[in-house]
């Protein structure tokens, strides 16, 4: 299984080591690096690739927002998870306006932890749960997904890859659609590796719910065929 790779940025050394040895005892998830944020942060996302960052709203000495802006603008496709002690509602709101993706409150239990952490890869938005009701949820929930809209928009795709992603969508495998498209087996699987890059995402699951969100066409093959 293919592990997402984590970043955590925490100031206090125990909590650090606490959500490490928690998340590496996931089966998808390995933290690959920490930081109590004192250091270049983006100089060790830049090292270890991360998919998902964790970090402390409330970083001593460090502009933690300011940090997240730098780690979306350089890193467009990660995923970043605010983590603070009782926030107020307004600094989740800052947050996500900087570009998080999703906010953990400290005292969650390990559930929560890693449901966050889990729907965020898989492109959810996850906020705390007594929010959920509540406007400024509405008001957050949709600052994210014009953020999603505008980074979709951002990413290229050839027609071939947009063909293959309508047909992973239609639930093809890879050679289905080889013999779809008149092309080898493995020529399909490399532009499914391109397209993963691309989206900097894990599974053809993904590659679907990318299809929908941005409604992806069918192949022309295939519309002229039902004429």
């Amino acid at each position: 299984m293919r592990k997402n790779r984590i970043l955590i940025i925490e100031d206090n050394r125990i909590l650090r080591d606490g959500i490490t040895a928690l998340i590496n005892r996931q089966k998808d998830f390995t933290v690959n690096a920490v930081s109590d944020g004192g250091h270049n942060v983006l100089a060790i996302a830049r090292t270890v690739k991360p998919h998902v960052v964790l970090l402390d709203l409330g970083l001593e000495n460090q502009e933690s927002l300011k940090m997240v802006e730098d780690l979306k603008k350089e890193f467009s496709r990660i995923k970043i998870i605010g983590m603070g002690l009782a926030p107020a509602q307004s600094d989740i709101m800052e947050c996500v306006q900087a570009g998080a993706d999703g906010f953990i409150l400290k005292d969650a239990n390990v559930e929560d932890v890693i449901y966050t952490i889990r729907a965020v890869v898989a492109g959810k938005t996850v906020l705390p749960t007594p929010m959920t009701g509540s406007l400024f949820f509405q008001i957050a929930n949709q600052a994210l997904l014009k953020e999603k809209r505008n980074l979709s928009r951002a990413i290229r795709m050839t027609e071939r890859e947009k063909e293959i992603i309508a047909l992973i969508t239609d639930g093809m495998s890879n050679k289905q659609i080889g013999d779809r498209l008149n092309i080898a087996t493995f020529t399909v699987k490399s532009h499914v590796h391109n397209i993963l890059e691309k989206l900097e995402i894990h599974s053809r699951l993904q590659i679907a719910n990318y299809s929908h969100d941005e409604e992806i066409s069918k192949p022309c093959s295939e519309r002229s065929s039902k004429k």
